[in-house]
């Protein structure tokens, strides 16, 4: 039997233009979020209704029946509403919410009162007795009652219970005060006969949620074409869009990204295409809601015209930039290539060289991550488990990190990754992947988190010539990891450009992995 060749090292210029382009992607993606974005401008800062829930407080959440909304923040919200908005649209009578009719009434504004319904028969007749009262006493500054919301879509009742709702409340609120349901546009068509029991159809328009989402450069058409649709399902039967916008923040779906800028765009795009055609709507929503994202991830809490603290998240004319304090990422940067570029001091010029490209790049791809949290997190628990994460992904970066440049600098005969080190991130990623492909209708993707593992493993398993053979487990992860990733893009159906980057992570973790395994079987067989 013959000896088994020695293996030849692989060329080190691939390994370093990974590490440049690593730092420029830090450099170049940080400047990106911070440079201002020309939208065309809105037609008037004013806006016809909006959205209104008051839920803003840490820990406030519509479905806490202790929860008490005093009339001093209703009218302190609606006092600072009323220089912009005409007119507030509510969901319940609820937790001081009945009060809003008679608060708005001083500053000169209108209300969509909304009634809240559900399965539970006495709290529906409850809320229905109160907003009966509330009706009669307010109906000078009513423009409508919204007698259930979103009720037929969530299945919480039928549509011939609703209906007889609709009916009853319409018996015994003032005529002069029109009686509408309120769902998501799909649904008025699945169950036409809501049409004859309203005075009119509000019908909710949100195209970042289609099941076809949306992207935003096309956004204001695809509504325009539906507004167009039901008015000829319906024909003589006034239709208002219920709720309209777009998220700030969040995981993209398909070619529907939540950012600010795309916030800005839809909404000054939309108060142009209504103004054209003299259309009632109301966008959603005033301010960021911290407790939908308890339903819909992170960005349920993001679809306000403001932030939690009321303030405007962008301008209605002018430029609009992403992220103001972007220039955090290159600090964040600065500082890590700080820490690794000392302990590369020791090891050499060419070493210290590398370990300051690497150090930047982690540092601006975890300050990626830590934006993504702030958006994200929700408690104490979720904020512990992220941080840790984010210093083990550091701790791991530097450790490969070290054993890369020294490789580069030929200090080092191999740069191999520890089998205990590779399990682990294999599992983890592994492991999200499966939650994205069974149930990433709202999850985020963590990729400036998995970027230091990833990444730092690909150029290890590039720099060793003669890798061990892979453990069993390790190979039925390497296999699972190409798998789930694509079929993460499959289910984007290819235009999600953050799904491809997650794919990318995936196989910079398992192809080392799968390299080894068919070096060492080719090993075997040269052997035998």
């Amino acid at each position: 039997m013959s000896a088994t060749p020695p293996l030849r090292s692989r060329p080190h210029w691939p390994a370093w233009t990974a590490l440049v382009l690593a730092a420029l992607a830090g450099v170049i993606g940080w400047w990106w979020m911070g440079r201002p974005v020309a939208l065309p401008d809105a037609p008037s800062s004013r806006i016809a209704c909006v959205s209104y829930a008051p839920y803003r407080r840490p820990g406030e959440t519509p479905y806490d029946p202790s929860t008490f909304i005093s009339p001093g923040r209703i009218d302190a919200d609606l006092r600072a509403l009323s220089q912009r908005f005409d007119c507030v649209r509510t969901y319940s009578q609820g937790q001081g919410l009945a009060a809003v009719p008679s608060i708005a009434r001083r500053y000169g504004m209108q209300v969509l009162m909304g009634i809240w319904l559900g399965r539970d028969p006495a709290a529906n007749a409850q809320e229905i007795a109160r907003s009966i009262a509330t009706a009669s006493a307010n109906a000078d500054v009513l423009r409508g009652v919204v007698v259930g919301n979103e009720v037929l879509l969530r299945g919480e009742l039928a549509p011939q219970t609703l209906a007889g709702y609709v009916r009853q409340v319409r018996a015994a609120i003032p005529a002069a005060v029109p009686v509408t349901y309120a769902d998501v546009w799909e649904f008025w068509l699945r169950y036409p006969q809501m049409a004859q029991v309203v005075d009119y159809l509000t019908i909710h328009i949100l195209p970042y949620w289609e099941d076809e989402p949306v992207p935003p450069e096309h956004a204001v058409r695809h509504v325009a074409q539906v507004y167009a649709q039901m008015q000829r399902a319906f024909p003589g039967k006034p239709v208002m869009i219920g709720e309209t916008g777009w998220p700030s923040a969040g995981r993209p779906r398909r070619a529907a990204r939540a950012t600010v800028v795309n916030e800005a765009r839809y909404l000054r795009e939309f108060l142009s295409y209504a103004a054209k055609v003299d259309m009632p709507y109301n966008v959603i929503e005033a301010f960021d809601q911290p407790w939908k994202r308890v339903q819909e991830g992170t960005v349920g809490g993001y679809w306000g015209i403001f932030d939690v603290d009321a303030r405007p998240k962008f301008p209605m004319t002018g430029p609009v930039v992403e992220e103001p304090r972007w220039w955090w990422g290159w600090i964040a940067g600065a500082a890590a290539a700080l820490l690794f570029g000392l302990a590369g001091v020791a090891r050499g010029t060419r070493a210290a060289g590398g370990m300051l490209l690497a150090g930047f790049a982690s540092g601006a791809a975890l300050a990626w991550q830590g934006r993504q949290m702030i958006y994200a997190c929700r408690d104490l628990f979720e904020w512990g488990a992220s941080i840790a994460a984010c210093v083990a992904a550091l701790a791991t970066g530097f450790w490969l990190a070290r054993g890369i440049v020294d490789r580069l600098a030929g200090r080092q005969a191999v740069a191999s990754v520890p089998a205990w080190l590779s399990l682990g991130w294999l599992f983890a990623l592994a492991w999200y992947d499966l939650l994205l492909v069974f149930d990433g209708r709202y999850r985020d993707f963590p990729l400036g988190l998995f970027a230091l593992p990833c990444v730092g493993v690909a150029l290890a398993g590039w720099l060793d010539p003669q890798p061990a053979r892979p453990p069993l487990e390790h190979r039925l992860l390497a296999v699972l990891l190409p798998a789930l990733g694509t079929l993460v893009v499959v289910q984007e159906v290819g235009l999600n450009l953050t799904a491809w980057l997650w794919l990318g992570l995936n196989l910079a973790l398992a192809v080392p992995v799968l390299a080894a395994w068919w070096q060492a079987v080719r090993l075997d067989a040269q052997q035998a």
